[in-house]
């Protein structure tokens, strides 16, 4: 799925749905490389990260940011990766 803000959701296009993205606390890990090779860093951020960290995971969508600097499989690729936390 792919978003992007919107100050209303008045007219949404057709085939288009809306989804609001809940507010709260989020860590934030900068990401660079194929976008394949992402899998170590989400390992360690759920695994390690977050098992030494004083929070949890909160129910509530994980997402990346994909800005200017993206370029999918490309080694120099940036992005960020949103996990919602929430204190222990």
């Amino acid at each position: 799925m792919g978003c992007i803000e919107v100050t209303n959701f008045d007219p949404i296009p057709k085939d288009f749905e809306s989804f609001s993205l809940p507010g709260g606390r989020y860590a934030v890990f900068p990401y660079k490389g194929a976008s394949s090779a992402a899998s170590g860093t989400f390992q360690y951020i759920l695994g390690t990260w977050l098992q030494d960290s004083k929070y949890t995971l909160d129910n509530r969508p994980h997402f990346e940011i994909l800005g200017e600097k993206y370029k999918n499989e490309d080694p120099n690729s940036e992005e960020e990766i949103w996990i919602p936390i929430k204190l222990k």
